[in-house]
Parts: C-alpha cells; sequence; structure tokens
C-alpha cells in the first residue's frame, strides 16, 4: 500500500520522529496510523537504551501549581540546543502536570516512560532528576519561580494563621520576593533549628580555636568572639537568618515580622524547594 506525503507529515507532525522513519513505520503498519505511532514508539524505546550513561548537564526545570497542589520536575539532557527544544519543553510540561496528578514525587514507570519517549524523538540522552510535591493548605501561601528559562527554579511557601491572611495581595508579593531571593542566594538550611547539631558544635570549635589564635583573653570575651562568628555563618546559610533580597541591612526573618503585623496576621516561611540543573545535592 502507497504511503501520502501527507500521511508521513501527520505522522511526523504527531511524533517529532525523522521523516523517513515515519515514512518506514507507515509502511510497515500498511498505513495504519496508530500502529506506525506505535512501531515508533517501540522503536524510540529500543534506541532509548543505547543512549543510557551519555552525560547529561543540559535541561530546564518545569514547575506548576494548581488545585492545592505545587510541584517541581527537573530533566537533564546532553544539550543546550535540546534543552530549548519545543519537543523537550512539552515533555518537561507533561512530566510535571503527571506529577501533579499522581500528588506523589516518586519516579514512576509512567514518568520514566515520558523521559524515553522524549529520547526516542530527539535522539540524545535525558535523564529525570530531581522531583518535588507539595499539598497547599488554605492557610498557605506558594508560589514558584522560574529563572533562566528554568537553569533555576524554586518553591517557597509561607504558613499563615488564616486563609483571610495567605489571600492578601501583601503575603503573596512577599511569597515571590522570597523566591527571588532563594534563587540570588545559596540556604543550606531554612533556619536555625534545621542545622545539624553535630554542625554546629564543629564550627564552635573551628571558632574557638581562631580567637584562641587571637591571643590570650578572658573566656567571657572568647564567648562572645565565638558566638558572633557563628551569628554571622549562621546568616550567610540559613534563609531566614540572610539578609533579605531587597533590603539587605534586614534579615528575612524581620521581614516576614514586619509584614504579618501590617497584615494583621502571622506569617512563617516553613518550607522552601530549590533545583538548579545538574546540581549535586
Amino acid at each position: 500500500m502507497a504511503v501520502t506525503p501527507q500521511e508521513v507529515k501527520k505522522l511526523r507532525d504527531k511524533t517529532g520522529a525523522g521523516m523517513l522513519d515515519c515514512k518506514n513505520a507507515l509502511v510497515k503498519a500498511n498505513s495504519d496510523f496508530a500502529a506506525a505511532e506505535k512501531i515508533l514508539k517501540e522503536q524510540g524505546l529500543a534506541s532509548a537504551d543505547k543512549r543510557v550513561g551519555r552525560a547529561t548537564n543540559n535541561g530546564s526545570v518545569f514547575t506548576q501549581i494548581t488545585d492545592g497542589k505545587a510541584a517541581m520536575a527537573e530533566l537533564t539532557c546532553e544539550t543546550d540546543f535540546v534543552a530549548k527544544n519545543d519537543v523537550f519543553r512539552a515533555a518537561g510540561e507533561k512530566i510535571v502536570k503527571a506529577v501533579i496528578f499522581a500528588g506523589s514525587a516518586e519516579k514512576t514507570d509512567e514518568l520514566e516512560t515520558m523521559v524515553k519517549e522524549a529520547i526516542a524523538v530527539l535522539k540524545e540522552n535525558m535523564l529525570l532528576g530531581k522531583v518535588v510535591y507539595w499539598n497547599i493548605a488554605d492557610n498557605e501561601v506558594v508560589v514558584n519561580y522560574a529563572h533562566n528559562g528554568g537553569q533555576y527554579c524554586v518553591l517557597i511557601k509561607l504558613s499563615c494563621d488564616s486563609s483571610a491572611t495567605a489571600g492578601k495581595d501583601e503575603v503573596k508579593a512577599l511569597a515571590f520576593d522570597l523566591a527571588l531571593h532563594a534563587v540570588a542566594f545559596n540556604q543550606t538550611y531554612l533556619d536555625r533549628d534545621a542545622v545539624d547539631p553535630s554542625y554546629l558544635k564543629d564550627q564552635e570549635e573551628i571558632f574557638t580555636t581562631q580567637a584562641n589564635n587571637l591571643g590570650e583573653k578572658p573566656e567571657k570575651v572568647i564567648k562572645g568572639i565565638v558566638q558572633g562568628k557563628l551569628n554571622k555563618h549562621l546568616s550567610h546559610i540559613c534563609f531566614v537568618e540572610q539578609g533579605f533580597v531587597k533590603e539587605d541591612k534586614k534579615a528575612v526573618k524581620l521581614v516576614l515580622a514586619e509584614t504579618a503585623k501590617n497584615v494583621g496576621g502571622t506569617i512563617e516561611l516553613t518550607d522552601y524547594a530549590y533545583i538548579a540543573v545538574g546540581q549535586e545535592d
């Protein structure tokens, strides 16, 4: 049975596969469109396995917030060219929507199949990297922000005393500013309580040695120097201790408190998630 150029184009538009691959699949399927599409997927999945192992240092992070749910998904690839491709972008959007629908950050077979289907079309190795999923309560504000085409992406969660407070424009604006802050600065911890006690102990020992090296000083002075150094260190690594991106003389926790007072409620930064393409934990 002869295959028409229109049929080949239709299959190419649907699958993104090469013209010759589409034609051969249609011939093999006797012009059965669904069967030809299946053949291309089967061939693509087989070839995808051959590409495993190639370095995937490029890509993008995709994010979505809808119906009380929020998600991010990192999809990496070999080249920057593919990372900007419409097929790649569509695959990433499809994956993050599936995460939202499933309500889980688990890397399921369904998600991995989506990745392999994109590999089949683009002929380049891809990997599903970090995946984040959150539920959003009525008294919570969650915002997402993608920077530099999705090279960096963040979710911010604020918990308020009520849904009324969470719905105020000032609170939403603050959440967005904190998302900008998270991308601009490198946070290791949310707050002091999240810091590993053993890490704090190690830092205190280091700062104590440094203070003792300054010369003989009273124990009270040594303790003051150590505490000062520790506070400064925590102001670099803890989100709420850092100087706010828009007003660096004020710590993030102070800006949260001031905004809460202005709107007549309480606001707490309770969680954040940050993904940079290709960055290890």
